[in-house]
């Protein structure tokens, strides 16, 4: 088996393949080591927004510092997952994989590196995420900026920014880490707003002392806390319905966020989104708005059109003269699987099956691409993505488990049809319970044809249902692939007849 990432959801992957008593894989990832998006972004203030005892595996209890926990302790926790459960020893670090090519003759995928190498792999689990690709702008003159520019998924280091007029062109969630880490340093701060967001308060802060033996000498208290981030979530869910009471909860406790912390109102106009909460990825930050009350921050409420020499030009033409351009312009989450070609048992590649449209059973499985499966793939992006992550793990352990008894060169390919009615089933729940998601703004879940492709329209407890019980009914074992069994010729014994009672 080849993983390929060692991200939070190779990494989940390989846990449950061990767990499950399947140990014959190997772990491919491209960077110098384990943590995925977590590896890569290093931004300063990079934290996760979801509470710590809930972005963490069901399997791994920890001593987290705080609510939400900082890029550096992720890290740390993703290696301390895969030295506790003897994971390094099948890691490649700093090996992509290039290519997966199904043989049909020998029921295997084909399986090249970035270092060249060729290898044969009977199941293949693509673990890229779906948040791993930078999305660079197309502006006129971005490539003739002179000065430092650089994306905040590769921030350059080497650049000291004290004192230097520096523009930021975002307002998602990144930026609303980023810019009050380097508010107070830089001499000048121009943040560019293409479109506002809705900015929920974010209840972070370090615990206590007390607080951490407590969940030390109890590990349960985590597992409540899991719990209760679940049944938050499950409330949350109804606020993506914009006609719900709790739609109209969150836009409020959003205003009156924007309210309490912004002093200058031309500022809270501009920031006060004119759709629906959820529309967007909702952001959560304490001290984000403030940064707008410091003299040397300010708000570009226009789009970014072009850059000319060091200005940035917006839509309404405005020029600003800046030292250094940070850009916090996203990923591409519709691109799945834009940096490994797979090709099926029809000689096609994943990319011409989609042709702009990804469509994944479960968000995990396609037809005519056997013994190939992808985590946090179409459809599955919502909540807590690490209990998303762990439930298709969950798939793809119990899955290979009934390939492995079948024995090579056994495979399983996705029904047609099972395929077609869960697509109509995601997106006839998207069209009625998430009719927040398409009201008015620009969000990175569309492609081309308008159709959602990346979010999951529920939580997190029907998801664990239907990769719980569908799997069977979607995936069905190839049997022509495998070898005749043979058994040897068993003489049957003659047994005298049971006595009859009464006679």
């Amino acid at each position: 088996m080849a993983i390929i990432g060692a991200g939070l959801g190779g990494v989940a992957t390989a846990v449950k393949l061990s767990r499950a008593g399947l140990h014959n894989f190997t772990v491919f990832e491209r960077s110098p080591g384990a943590g995925g998006t977590w590896y890569d972004n290093t931004y300063p203030g990079c934290a996760v927004d979801v509470p710590s005892h809930a972005y963490s595996f069901s399997f791994k209890s920890y001593d987290w510092s705080g609510t939400h926990a900082k890029q550096p302790e992720l890290r740390r926790y993703v290696d301390d997952v895969i030295d506790e459960f003897g994971l390094r020893d099948r890691c490649r670090f700093g090996v992509g994989v290039v290519s997966a090519v199904w043989d049909p003759a020998a029921s295997s995928y084909t399986v090249t590196t970035t270092e060249g190498e060729v290898r044969e792999f009977d199941v293949v689990v693509s673990c890229t995420g779906m948040l791993n690709v930078p999305r660079y702008p197309e502006w006129p003159g971005l490539e003739d900026f002179d000065g430092p520019r650089f994306h905040t998924a590769r921030w350059e280091h080497e650049h000291d920014l004290t004192g230097r007029r520096v523009a930021f062109v975002g307002t998602g969630s990144t930026s609303a880490q980023v810019v009050p880490s380097i508010a107070d340093s830089v001499g000048e701060l121009h943040v560019f707003q293409r479109q506002p967001g809705w900015v929920v308060p974010k209840k972070e802060r370090v615990y206590t002392e007390r607080e951490r033996d407590r969940y030390r000498r109890f590990p349960l208290l985590q597992k409540l806390q899991r719990y209760q981030f679940f049944r938050t979530y499950h409330r949350l869910y109804e606020a993506y319905d914009a006609t719900s009471s709790t739609q109209a909860e969150m836009r409020a406790l959003c205003e009156n966020h924007i309210a309490s912390t912004i002093e200058d109102p031309a500022v809270r106009e501009a920031v006060t989104p004119h759709y629906a909460y959820g529309c967007k990825r909702g952001v959560q930050a304490n001290n984000f708005y403030q940064a707008f009350n410091k003299p040397q921050v300010e708000l570009h409420p226009h789009e970014v059109v072009a850059v000319e020499g060091n200005s940035i030009v917006t839509a309404d033409g405005t020029r600003t003269e800046v030292d250094v351009l940070i850009l916090g312009t996203g990923f591409q989450p519709t691109n799945y699987l834009s940096t490994v070609e797979v090709r099926g048992s029809d000689g096609r590649t994943l990319t011409e099956t989609w042709a702009g449209e990804p469509k994944a059973f479960l968000g995990m499985t396609v037809p005519r691409f056997k013994n190939f499966f992808i985590l946090f793939g179409p459809n599955t992006n919502g909540g807590s993505i690490i209990i998303q992550l762990e439930r298709q793990a969950e798939v793809v352990a119990r899955t290979v488990g009934r390939l492995a008894r079948r024995g090579r060169p056994a495979a399983v390919d996705t029904k047609p049809e099972a395929l077609r009615r869960y697509v109509d089933w995601i997106d006839r729940r998207l069209a009625v319970h998430s009719s927040a998601l398409e009201s008015g703004c620009t969000n990175y879940y569309h492609v081309a044809s308008g159709r959602n492709v990346t979010q999951w329209p529920g939580d997190q407890y029907l998801y664990w249902a239907v990769t719980r019980f569908l799997p069977r009914l979607g995936l069905r074992l190839d049997t022509a692939s495998r070898p005749p069994v043979h058994r040897p010729a068993v003489e049957k014994s003659r047994r005298a007849p049971s006595p009859v009672p009464g006679r």
